[in-house]
């Protein structure tokens, strides 16, 4: 019988630090991109709203024309001086102070008409004005 003799070889080692340095840069990576949320620190229970739909809000309109006439909800004025414009408001008004003004002028209108508008509307302690305009869908 042949007996082989068995050399004796070397402990096999298993080299750590390829595996070390992989898991580092998914714990970076994963570190970096995670994103995370702050919690509210006081719990609040919201209110619910019913599937009606709530009343228009009301609202003064001032209309301008290109000949610098304003109208008033409708009213023409006699004339486009700022007492005149003031009184009309706080007539319309009676009293209010959270109702929007929404001034529409012509576009050829004077800048002079939708600025004594506007400062009516201010001196009045209006806060909610707005000038809607139309939307050009031009290229």
């Amino acid at each position: 019988m042949n007996f082989r003799h068995l050399k004796a070889t070397a402990p096999v080692e298993l080299n750590l630090t390829p595996l070390i340095d992989v898991v580092f840069l998914l714990l970076i990576f994963f570190m970096v991109s995670t994103t995370f949320q702050k919690e509210s620190q006081i719990k609040l229970q919201l209110p619910e709203a019913s599937a009606s739909q709530a009343p228009e809000e009301q609202r003064i309109e001032v209309l301008i024309n290109a000949q610098s006439e304003l109208h008033v909800n409708g009213q023409k004025l006699i004339n486009s001086e700022l007492e005149t414009v003031r009184s009309a408001l706080q007539k319309v008004l009676d009293g209010r102070r959270d109702v929007p003004l929404v001034i529409r002028a012509d576009r050829g209108t004077p800048y002079q008409a939708v600025v004594t508008a506007m400062d009516a509307g201010s001196q009045l302690g209006l806060l909610r004005i707005s000038l809607p305009t139309l939307r050009s869908d031009s290229p």
